[in-house]
């Protein structure tokens, strides 16, 4: 039975190169001289550090310039709220989205359930399969998903015949 997975993941090896990017270019950008400006990334964390919020922004404005370049969808970056550090810096995580959340998948499910599609969608873990008997049918499910979820990067693999 033809399926495939509607998933949200970002390639975690551009996102690497994109922050790379941006420290070197915080390095040697003039305005950021003689400033704590930094960017790093852990796991699916990014932390940007800066001495104002404004200088966070502009940090922020570098980096999804070079992710964009990346072809990496902005999308994915989740921004969590400025934190003031020891002294005066501050400092914002920005996580990376991996993985569809459960109200998401839920919506995603119900979304497929009303269209009165011949296919049927499961949550498996932070994945949506959807299977049906036929190829036009799964390519229409993809098209609607592509549709309605514009908040969320989804992507489609693991497309089996």
């Amino acid at each position: 039975m033809p399926s495939f997975d509607a998933v949200c993941e970002a390639e975690l090896v551009d996102v690497k190169n994109g922050v790379e990017n941006t420290a070197k270019e915080i390095a040697t950008r003039f305005d950021f001289k003689g400033t704590s400006a930094s960017i790093e990334i852990k796991d699916k964390e990014i932390t940007l550090i800066g001495d104002a919020e404004f200088q966070l922004t502009q940090i922020e404005d570098v980096l999804r310039n070079k992710l964009t370049k990346r072809n990496v969808d902005v999308r994915f970056l989740d921004a969590g709220d400025v934190q003031k550090m020891g002294g005066d810096k501050v400092k914002q995580v920005i996580k990376v989205r991996n993985g569809i959340e459960s109200e998401l998948g839920k919506k995603i499910q119900r979304l497929i359930k009303d269209s009165k599609l011949k296919v049927q969608a499961a949550i498996q873990g932070d994945s949506v399969r959807v299977t049906g008997a036929k190829r036009d049918d799964l390519q229409a499910a993809m098209a609607l998903l592509r549709k309605e979820i514009s908040d969320v990067p989804i992507s489609f693999n693991n497309f089996r015949d």
